[in-house]
C-alpha cells in the first residue's frame, strides 16, 4: 500500500489483488484494509468481488476498477473470461494470496495458479505476496504460489502464539468405549465448562454435528437463547453476516460453528474456542484455537470435548505434536486437466489465447510444470473439436481459431454464458433453497435429504424446527413447528480422517501407555481402558501390529490395529477381504474406524487358522492396484469421481439459473459421457485423471502402501480373545450403526456392554 501511495497515489484502476478462500473473510480484510485508508484520507478504493456480490455491484467494478479489490479463486477466473480482463489487469501490481494452505491443497489452489500465470504473462513484474501461517512444506507450497520463473523468499521467524487445551474428562471409562457414547451425553459437563460471560465459538468438524449440537444447547441453556447462534456454509449469506457481526458487537457470546470460521476471520471479543470431536489434524486444531485471542501476546484458550472416548487418546497425540511445533504438509494436486479445460474455455470467452503463449504460461505454474505435449494436444483437441467422440455434438467443439489475431476464441455466445455460470472447482451436490412459505430464504441442503421427506415431516435446519410443506422448483418451503424430531440434514463428504502426521503419533502414545507412562491428563483418565485392553489382549508397542481374532454368535471375526486412519484401513480391510476369500470361499464384512478395521465372516469360517499361515500373501505390495481393483468396485469409485470431473471440464454443466439439473441428470449425464470414453476412448485424459484420483485422493494409495510396509516389518501379535475388547468395540458398534433394526443403537450397544460385563463377572 505504501508503493501504491509513493507511485502515482491519485492512478486509477486495478493495483492490488487480494484472494482469499472465504467469501466471510472477504469482508474482514475489506475492513482492515478499509480502516488506516478512511483514517488516513488516502485516494484509494476498496472492493469486494465474490459469489455473494450483487450484478450491479459487478458492472460498476467492470467500469470503474478500485485500486484494491478483495476476491476468490472462482471470482478472479470469472474475470478473466471477461473480453476486457487484459485493460482490467493492466496495471495489476501485487497479489496476495490470503491462507495460502488452504488453496494449496486442492483443485481451487490450481485454479489460482493458472490465473496468476496467465496475470504473469501480462504484467511480467507482478510481486506475489502467499501468507500462510499452518503448513509443514514452506518451500513447495512457496514454489506454487510463485511459479516457476522466480525464486522464493521465506519470511518467517513470527513468534508462536502461546496454545492451552483443556479436555472435558468424563467421570468414568468403562472399557467399552463406542463412537458417539460420550457426545450429546456430556452435554451437562461441557455447559459446566462454560461461562456466558465469556465469547466462545464452539466448532464442529460436519454441519450435521453443529445442527445437533446447537439444539442440545438451546434445550440445556434457554436463558442462553439470544446469545447463542449457529453458523455454517448451509446457512443464508445475510443470517451468518448478521451473526458475525453480533459476535463481534458482543451481542452473541456462543456460536456453534464448522469450518465456516475456521480461517483468519478476526473475531478480537472471541475468549475460548471449544473443539466438540478430535480436529483429526494438528494444523485444523491450530487454526480453530487462533480464532480465540486473536491479537498480539494472546493466549489461545481451547476447550477439547470428546464424543468418544478413544478421541482422548488422539488428544494426548495433538498435544505432543503441538509441543513439537509440527504441521501437517499439504499436497498440491498434479496437473489437474478438468481445471485446465476450465482455465482455457474462459480465456476463449474473455481475451483469447494463442496455443505457444498459453503452453508456456501454463508450464510456468507448478502444477503444470511438467505438462506433456501429447496431454497440451489432447486438451486442445478436446476443446476445438470434442476430442475423439464427440465431434458430432456441437455443444462439445467450443473453440474455434480467429486468424486475425492468431487466437482461440469462444465459438458461440450461449456457450461463453453458460461457461461463466458454471465456473469453479467445487463440485458439490445440487442444493435445495429453504424458505419460510411466506419469509426468508434460511439456507440450502441438499437434494437427496429433501427428496426423503414428506410433507407435515418435520427437521432441524439453521437452528430452527421445521416442518416441511412443499418443493417447488429447487425451493423447499418450510414453516415452524413445535413437532419433535431428531431429524437433521445430511451433507456429503462430512467423514475426516486422521492426518499421516497425527497417526505416527497416536501410535506412539499407544506405545506410552503399553509402557505404562501415562503423562498426559488423556492418557490418564484412559487407564482404566487401557487395563482392560491388557486383561482381553494386548496393547501393541510401536513396533508390533496387533490382530485380534475371536468368535461369536455373529461369526468369526478379525480385529486388526494398524491405526493408520480410516480411508487407509477401508483400502487395507476391503484388499484382506478379498484375498482371505481367494484362500477359503465365503462372505466377509468390512468395518473400519481411524484405530483399525474389522472382517466379519460365517462361524465357520477358520479366520484365525488363515492370518497364521498367509501373514505374508495378505502384506503383499507388488500386486497392489491389480488386487485393489479387484477388492473394490474401482470401476463404480471412477464413475462417481468421473462426474466432478467432468463437471469441473465443462463436459456437463447445471444449466441457466430457473432451470438447473437435479442430481439425477447430472449422474444420467455423466454415466453416459462414462461408458461413451470406455467403449470408444479408454485412453481418454480424463477417465485415466478419474482412475488416478480415486487411487490417490481417495484410497491413499501412497499411504496405504506405506502402512502395509510397516505393517511387514513390525512384530505381528495374533491374540485369540473370548469376546471383543475395548479397540475393538468401537468397530463393533460402526458396524451395528449401519444396519437397520427396531432398536437405537444406543439400546443394542448397551444391551451387548451388559452381556460383556456379566460374562467377566
Amino acid at each position: 500500500m505504501a508503493r501504491m501511495l509513493e507511485d502515482e497515489p491519485q492512478r486509477t484502476g486495478l493495483r492490488l489483488l487480494y484472494l482469499t478462500p472465504l467469501r466471510a473473510l472477504s469482508r474482514d480484510l475489506a475492513l482492515a484494509i478499509r480502516e488506516p485508508i478512511d483514517a488516513m484520507g488516502w485516494p484509494l478504493r476498496v472492493g469486494i468481488r465474490n459469489g455473494d456480490s450483487s450484478s450491479s455491484e459487478r458492472s460498476k467494478q467492470l467500469k470503474s476498477p478500485p485500486q484494491i479489490l478483495v476476491t476468490t479463486p472462482e471470482s478472479l477466473s470469472l474475470l478473466l473470461s471477461n473480453p476486457k480482463a487484459e485493460q482490467l489487469f493492466s496495471g495489476l501490481e501485487t497479489v496476495v494470496l490470503d491462507e495460502w494452505h488452504e488453496l494449496m491443497g486442492s483443485k481451487r489452489g490450481s485454479q489460482t495458479e493458472l490465473c496468476l500465470s496467465w496475470l504473469r504473462e501480462q504484467r511480467p513484474r507482478l510481486q506475489t505476496w502467499a501468507i500462510s501461517a499452518t503448513i509443514g512444506n514452506l518451500t513447495q507450497a512457496a514454489r506454487h504460489a510463485l511459479g516457476t520463473k522466480t525464486e522464493p523468499v521465506i519470511i518467517g521467524g513470527a513468534p508462536a502464539r502461546a496454545t492451552e487445551i483443556r479436555s472435558i474428562l468424563p467421570d468414568s471409562i468403562d472399557g467399552f468405549p463406542w463412537a458417539g457414547h460420550l457426545g450429546l451425553r456430556m452435554y451437562e459437563d461441557l455447559v459446566a465448562a462454560l461461562n456466558p460471560a465469556i465469547s466462545t465459538l464452539l466448532f464442529t468438524n460436519t454441519r450435521n454435528q453443529s445442527e445437533r449440537w446447537h439444539q442440545c444447547l438451546r434445550f440445556a441453556c434457554p436463558e442462553m437463547e439470544d446469545a447463542l447462534a449457529l453458523h455454517h456454509s448451509a446457512i443464508d449469506r445475510s443470517e451468518r453476516e448478521a451473526i458475525e457481526a453480533a459476535v463481534k458487537a458482543g451481542d452473541i457470546r456462543w456460536v456453534v460453528c464448522t469450518s465456516s470460521l475456521d480461517l483468519g476471520v478476526d473475531f478480537q471479543p472471541v475468549e475460548q474456542v471449544v473443539q466438540i470431536g478430535s480436529p483429526k489434524n494438528l494444523a485444523r486444531l491450530l487454526q480453530r484455537a487462533g480464532r480465540s485471542a486473536h491479537l498480539p501476546g494472546g493466549t489461545s484458550q481451547v476447550l477439547f470435548m470428546p464424543t468418544n472416548a478413544l478421541e482422548l487418546l488422539e488428544l494426548s497425540a495433538l498435544r505432543r505434536g503441538l509441543s513439537d511445533g509440527l504441521v501437517e504438509q499439504r499436497k498440491p494436486p498434479q496437473a489437474p486437466l478438468d481445471v485446465l479445460l476450465q482455465h482455457l474455455t474462459g480465456l476463449a470467452c474473455g481475451p483469447g489465447f494463442n496455443p505457444e503463449q498459453a503452453l508456456a504460461s501454463i508450464r510456468s505454474a507448478a502444477a503444470f510444470a511438467e505438462l506433456s505435449d501429447a496431454d497440451w494436444h489432447w486438451c486442445l483437441l478436446f476443446l476445438e473439436q470434442g476430442g475423439e467422440c464427440l465431434t458430432a455434438y456441437p455443444r462439445y467443439r467450443k473453440l474455434e481459431w480467429e486468424e486475425q489475431s492468431e487466437k482461440y476464441r469462444i465459438r458461440e455466445a450461449a456457450i461463453a454464458r453458460l461457461h461463466r455460470l458454471n465456473i469453479g472447482t467445487i463440485t458439490a451436490a445440487p442444493a435445495i433453497t429453504v424458505r419460510f412459505v411466506r419469509g426468508a430464504v434460511l439456507g440450502h441442503v441438499e437434494e437427496t435429504f429433501i427428496g426423503q421427506l414428506k410433507p407435515k415431516d418435520v427437521f432441524f435446519f439453521a437452528g430452527r424446527q421445521l416442518e416441511f410443506v412443499r418443493l417447488r422448483e429447487m425451493t423447499a418451503y418450510v414453516k415452524l413447528s413445535t413437532k419433535k424430531t431428531r431429524t437433521v440434514p445430511a451433507w456429503a463428504g462430512g467423514q475426516m480422517a486422521l492426518s499421516d502426521l497425527l497417526t505416527h503419533h497416536l501410535r506412539l502414545e499407544v506405545d506410552q501407555a503399553q509402557q505404562g507412562v501415562l503423562d498426559t491428563p488423556e492418557l490418564k483418565a484412559l487407564q482404566p481402558l487401557f487395563e482392560r485392553q491388557q486383561d482381553l489382549s494386548v496393547l501393541p508397542r510401536a513396533d508390533q501390529l496387533l490382530i485380534e481374532t475371536c468368535k461369536t454368535r455373529e461369526g468369526s471375526h478379525l480385529y486388526a490395529f494398524p491405526f493408520e486412519g480410516r480411508f487407509v484401513h477401508e483400502g487395507i480391510g476391503f484388499l484382506w477381504a478379498s484375498r482371505l476369500t481367494q484362500l477359503e470361499r465365503g462372505t466377509i464384512t468390512v468395518s473400519v474406524n481411524d484405530y483399525g478395521f474389522e472382517l466379519l465372516a460365517p462361524k465357520s469360517y477358520p479366520m484365525a487358522e488363515l492370518v497364521e499361515d498367509h501373514a505374508d500373501m495378505l502384506l503383499d505390495r507388488q500386486h497392489l492396484t491389480r488386487d485393489l481393483q479387484q477388492a473394490l468396485n474401482l470401476s463404480e469409485l471412477q464413475r462417481r469421481r468421473f462426474r466432478a470431473i467432468a463437471q469441473i471440464a465443462g463436459l456437463m454443466n447445471r444449466g441457466f439459473p430457473g432451470s438447473s439439473k437435479s442430481a439425477g441428470q447430472l449422474q444420467i449425464s455423466a454415466s453416459l459421457l462414462f461408458d461413451v470414453f470406455n467403449r470408444h476412448e479408454p485412453d481418454n485424459r480424463l477417465l485415466q485423471q478419474a482412475k488416478r484420483e480415486v487411487l490417490d485422493d481417495q484410497l491413499e494409495l501412497e499411504r496405504l502402501d506405506a502402512a502395509l510396509a510397516r505393517s511387514a516389518a513390525q512384530e505381528w501379535v495374533h491374540v485369540q480373545t473370548p469376546r471383543p475388547g475395548p479397540l475393538a468395540f468401537p468397530l463393533l458398534v460402526e458396524r451395528l450403526n449401519n444396519r437397520m433394526s427396531n432398536e437405537s443403537v444406543l439400546e443394542r450397544v448397551q444391551r451387548m456392554r451388559d452381556e460383556a460385563v456379566r460374562r467377566e463377572g
